[in-house]
């Protein structure tokens, strides 16, 4: 089946809307229609075999032993449907429509009735029947051929998505919630695969675990396993997941049950409060947590972890304020890292800005940032464009942490930014207006790999084109056009982890007495010492890499004389701001070019005043 063939099935199938229409919201399509799909490509699937399985059922069923391997076998799958009925059968009683299809559904194996679970499948059926289009309906979906002869797993999965992707846009006041942007998805894949040359190399058999903690509709999974097709048909890639909103986790399970793959690896519930996936460690993993979503509900949980097991848990090095818990998800993907004795492991995760800079010195956040930078364990951080997401226009940011380094990495960060790498969209998707095309996605993916410093070279010429140009390290910077300007930013920078990091020190200056007279402790220690006078004590940051005695007899003295460093209360922290790294100062126009341009307003203003006073 062709591309063209797929994308016609999935707007064939996508057009039950019409029905719908009026009954139903049309947030509420996708939660009919993306059942209903998986409901018949199951029937379809297992209609060839049908017979031999209720056969190996009945056999092994009269001997007392469990048919289920048997059936499976039978199958040639691993679920079955063991009902007296098919979807043709259910569709030819009218008068027991309702009850037949429950009973059809009733017998899927466990792993298959689950999906219909999650997706409260007999609630949907009672307001269909309620409104007299479950007939309609089922009929509907049993006219299309989803047999696997006519569309294979491959095939049904690109169809599946196409249908996940139309509900996420009918719904799109949601959409951010479940779905992530495909072309974010394809950088951060590209991202972790970029070193792998083993996995890349056509022809060569290789096989890998991802691993998504917040899977949402299994998109990045899909993702993954498109781009390994793509590169290396012979390549494996067994995929994990877990997924907490029941909808979610029953459109991602249906979506690896289409494509064949193994469904009991995806798991329901709350990944920071129940991991599911316990002990288990991945070769590569990919995650979207929500943004700046409070952890109150999992705090219990996740305090109890943290004080208990410490560092033998998964949030040994901190707990990040409770208003964002998109930082235990950073941890949590450490824990799950496979040790680099062992190949290592690789992650990409999608923040927001908070993580880069929130909290001081000994806080949880800067906890967390010292650990993965001293650990050695961040990569690169790619800012990408605003407006990329459907439910948020924030700056967002993917991070890529690794602890399996190439040697020109090692002790490195690499800082990319790809803000301005967009284009605009032809119809916005709620928060969405921006989208990266393949060049832009193609061009930070050379940028990661690459591994050195680079500018972006914007050139204008006299009639005011720009062309756009990657300066790479030790490259000469484009010439300047006759009439016309050439502005250079930073677009890569490699940094050392110690960049990152400071010294908070507390700075103190002595109390006096009303003559003036530096006031003197009494007791203990403090005997003898000057009193520190609260009201003038004051911090500093000092970088990391340079020696906190330097730094203050240098910055502090010469400004206060009688201050002295309090080091009990010295604090190690660390942060990245990001933006400091490629800001570019653009000096003022000359003062006499801005006169001018007064000068001609105001005489504007003037004529203006004369014309209406006339």
């Amino acid at each position: 089946m062709s591309q063209s063939k797929t994308t016609s099935l999935s707007s064939m199938i996508w057009q039950v809307a019409d029905l719908l229409r009026g009954d139903f919201k049309p947030a509420e399509y996708g939660r009919i229609i993306l059942p209903f799909t998986v409901l018949r490509r199951l029937d379809a699937v297992l209609a060839p075999t049908r017979d031999k399985v209720l056969k190996a059922k009945a056999q092994w069923d009269a001997k007392g032993i469990d048919p289920t391997p048997f059936m499976h076998k039978a199958a040639g799958l691993q679920f079955v449907n063991i009902s007296d009925f098919t979807l043709q059968s259910v569709l030819g009683d009218t008068d027991n429509l309702t009850e037949n299809l429950s009973a059809y559904i009733a017998g899927f194996s466990p792993s298959a009735r689950d999906i219909f679970e999650h997706f409260r499948f007999a609630e949907l059926a009672g307001r269909l029947a309620k409104a007299d289009l479950l007939y309609l309906v089922l009929e509907k979906f049993v006219s299309f051929n989803l047999s696997p002869t006519e569309v294979d797993n491959h095939q049904m999965g690109l169809i599946f998505e196409e249908l996940i992707r139309k509900f996420s846009e009918a719904s799109n006041e949601t959409a951010g919630e479940h779905f992530t942007p495909r072309e974010v998805i394809r950088l951060m894949v590209n991202l972790i695969f970029a070193e792998d040359d083993d996995i890349l190399s056509p022809g060569k058999p290789a096989v890998r675990t991802i691993y998504d903690p917040t899977a949402g509709t299994g998109g990045m999974l899909s993702v993954a396993e498109d781009f390994l097709r793509e590169h290396n048909p012979k390549a494996r890639l067994t995929m994990f997941g877990q997924e907490l909103n029941p909808e979610s986790y029953a459109i991602c399970k249906a979506d690896m049950l289409i494509k064949g793959q193994d469904v009991t690896k995806i798991k329901p519930g709350n990944t920071l409060s129940d991991d599911e996936l316990a002990g288990m460690k991945f070769d590569y993993m990919l995650s979207n947590p929500p943004f700046g979503v409070e952890w109150k509900k999992v705090q219990k949980e996740v305090k109890a972890e943290h004080e208990k097991l410490g560092y033998d848990g998964r949030f040994g090095p901190g707990l990040p304020r409770i208003s964002d818990g998109s930082m235990l998800f950073l941890l949590h993907l450490v824990s799950k890292m496979r040790p680099a004795k062992d190949g290592g492991s690789k992650f990409g995760i999608v923040l927001n800005g908070s993580p880069l800079f929130t909290g001081a010195a000994s806080s949880g956040e800067s906890e967390i940032r010292r650990y993965v930078l001293e650990q050695d364990l961040v990569e690169a951080i790619i800012a990408l464009p605003t407006d990329m997401f459907f439910n948020t226009g924030i700056a967002t940011y993917i991070w890529v942490l690794t602890n399996n380094k190439p040697k020109n990495r090692k002790g490195k960060v690499q800082l990319i930014d790809a803000s301005s790498f967009w284009q605009k969209m032809r119809k916005s998707l709620g928060s969405k207006r921006k989208e990266m095309s393949e060049e832009d996605i193609t061009l930070v993916t050379q940028l990661f790999s690459r591994a050195q410093d680079a500018h972006l070279a914007t050139v204008t010429k006299a009639d005011a084109t720009e062309t756009r140009t990657v300066v790479w390290q030790g490259e000469r910077t484009p010439k300047t056009p006759k009439g016309g300007t050439v502005k250079l930013a930073p677009l890569s920078r490699i940094l050392p982890n110690e960049t990152f990091g400071y010294q908070t020190i507390t700075v103190e200056r002595p109390k006096r007495d009303a003559k003036g007279k530096v006031m003197l402790g009494q007791k203990g220690k403090a005997k003898g010492k000057p009193v520190p006078d609260s009201s003038l004590r004051d911090t500093e940051n000092v970088p990391l890499n340079e020696d906190i005695h330097t730094y203050f007899k240098r910055e502090v003295l010469p400004h206060a004389p009688d201050a002295w460093i309090d080091e009990d209360k010295t604090k190690i922290g660390y942060e990245i701001p990001f933006n400091r790294y490629f800001y570019v100062f653009e000096p003022p126009r000359p003062l006499a070019e801005i006169d001018a341009d007064l000068k001609e307003v105001t005489s504007e203003i003037i004529a203006m005043l004369k014309e209406l006073s006339a």
